[in-house]
């Protein structure tokens, strides 16, 4: 039996599992808001080839206990902070456990502030659905005036972010493309960026002056982490985390250097599609899901010791909140060239489909809520 140890001690001995192990991560907090659909997926809190070998025992006075998810809806009479705990077993014995705190934030917290929020990201960003779905749930008299700021403009009118397909963490203080290449829209110079004597230098002054009057965002959100571990092995994982580690330290000391009172929410890098067959799709023999969710698993675990206790940096659960089995791009093709019979396939390993983004949408607005619920 894995004891349970308290949730942080547990993850300090997280590591790539082998077949039969189980390893369980919670985030501090789960964020909800009347009339808001939350989820725990089961399949993304452990790290186990299978996880339906294995009983989901959620403990809540608040939500219901499905066989692959936890589901909530408030209302407006369940705000309030519930205890949410979990028991994992085999059938016979319980192989882990653990725990966290509901958050359920009044619908009308942060109504009529006005606000501002940058949205950093990769091609979860750039796809712009999750963006739009923000926009989206902050509208009407309950809600923030929300400003969103970039230089990525999508509809609908208003919804602006920072999101780039393929980069990293790195990338928004290094990518220059000079001169640009229009028919690539990853091709450019990051917007982070300023032409000084010759070279490029980081300048965030200089972006909020051409994206927000000069003035520091309110809040800053960063999903970024798939492409820095999508190749990682179970030799160089280490290494490799350690290094991302590293240049979001630099990331996030830049944006302090012209919005040092900014919150800024790091959202986890989200697991891929429940199927092996989505990454086959795209990535034929180059990666297979169990060693990217290896990958992402590991470096969440790894993010919450390196932010948790940070008054300025809170962590966005993005990774709960999301229907890996259902909500991924589908195909529907032959069964193979002997049997013309049509089947379903997901068929994209990180890109969720709209409905995916749009859980996605909703923990960033629920966690935006919950900071607005508590700031002054």
């Amino acid at each position: 039996m894995m004891k349970f140890y308290g949730l942080w001690i547990l993850l300090l001995g997280l590591a790539a599992g082998h077949a039969g192990d189980l390893f369980l991560q919670l985030p501090e907090k789960i964020y909800a808001v009347p009339g808001i659909e939350s989820n725990v997926y089961f399949d993304n809190i452990v790290l186990t080839p299978n996880p339906g070998n294995f009983i989901f025992d959620v403990d809540c006075s608040k939500g219901r206990n499905d066989e692959k998810r936890w589901r909530f809806t408030p209302t407006s009479k369940d705000t309030g902070e519930f205890e949410w705990k979990i028991k994992v077993s085999d059938g016979s014995k319980t192989v882990a456990e653990g725990r966290t705190t509901l958050v359920v934030v009044p619908e009308d917290a942060g109504a009529g502030k006005e606000i501002s929020i940058l949205v950093v990201g990769d091609s979860l960003t750039a796809a712009s659905v999750y963006p739009a779905k923000i926009f989206a749930l902050s509208k009407g008299d309950k809600n923030p005036r929300l400003k969103m700021i970039g230089s990525n403009q999508r509809t609908p009118e208003g919804v602006y972010h920072e999101g780039f397909g393929g980069w990293t963490w790195k990338c928004f203080l290094s990518r220059i493309q000079d001169p640009p290449d229009p028919k690539n829209p990853r091709a450019v110079t990051s917007r982070f960026l300023v032409k000084k004597d010759g070279g490029y230098v980081p300048d965030f002054q200089n972006y909020l002056n051409q994206h927000n009057d000069g003035k520091a965002p309110d809040y800053i959100t960063v999903m970024l982490g798939i492409n820095d571990v999508f190749l990682a092995t179970d030799e160089n994982l280490d290494a490799r985390i350690k290094v991302i580690l590293e240049d979001a330290d630099r990331l996030i000391a830049f944006f302090r250097t012209a919005a040092p009172d900014a919150m800024i929410g790091i959202g986890f890098p989200t697991p891929g599609a429940a199927s092996q067959d989505a990454f086959g799709n795209n990535y034929k023999s180059g990666q297979t899901r169990w060693q990217f969710k290896k990958n992402q698993h590991k470096l969440c675990a790894e993010m919450m010791k390196k932010f948790n206790g940070d008054p300025k940096i809170s962590l966005i659960p993005t990774y709960v909140n999301l229907d890996c089995e259902n909500n991924f791009p589908v195909a529907h093709e032959p069964v193979n060239a002997g049997n013309g019979q049509k089947i379903t396939r997901q068929n994209n390993g990180v890109h969720p489909a709209a409905a995916g983004y749009n859980q996605i949408g909703d923990t960033f607005y629920c966690w935006l809520k919950s900071r607005l619920a508590t700031e002054k």
